[in-house]
């Protein structure tokens, strides 16, 4: 299988991740296997905890080390949060470069940039790894344009 379709559920509304993974569930309908890598969202999000029952064709992932809010941390434990994030980052490209999964949802990952933990570019370089997967979706509240033009579904969420 070749890359898939990029898909992004951005914008200021509520509601992302829901449709991220309403659409992955979907898939799953289809024998798909989904990794799902939650970032900015703190190392106990619980929303969709529901979805570890589903293992092993669903599988979860969160490098987030702090219980609060990127935003509300210090410096140093900001410093400290980043690298974790890039953590995660860096493990989205070897689960889109293996091909370990149909279907992978990066959530948040569009918040990245608006923090300055990524650039536009980074996402950039990452959508342009030659995956087998079927599907990759991304949230977050901001869309770049240089990143919109791999983007094949686009939803916002108001």
């Amino acid at each position: 299988m070749d890359t898939g379709i990029v898909q992004v559920f951005y914008g200021e509304g509520k509601g992302k991740t829901s449709a991220a993974v309403g659409q992955a569930l979907r898939e799953l309908q289809d024998g798909q296997r989904l990794t799902m890598i939650q970032f900015l969202k703190g190392k106990v999000a619980n929303e969709f905890q529901v979805l570890e029952k589903l293992e092993p064709d669903v599988k979860i992932f969160r490098f987030d080390k702090s219980d609060s809010s990127y935003n509300e941390l210090s410096d140093e434990a900001k410093e400290e949060e980043k690298h974790n994030i890039l953590n995660g980052f860096n493990f989205s490209k070897k689960v889109i470069e293996t091909g370990e999964c149909d279907v992978i949802i990066l959530d948040e990952v569009l918040g990245l940039i608006d923090l300055d933990i990524l650039t536009a570019d980074d996402v950039e370089d990452l959508l342009r790894i030659q995956g087998d997967y079927k599907k990759m979706i991304l949230t977050g509240n901001k869309l770049p344009d240089q990143i919109r033009v791999y983007v094949d579904e686009l939803s916002e969420i108001c």
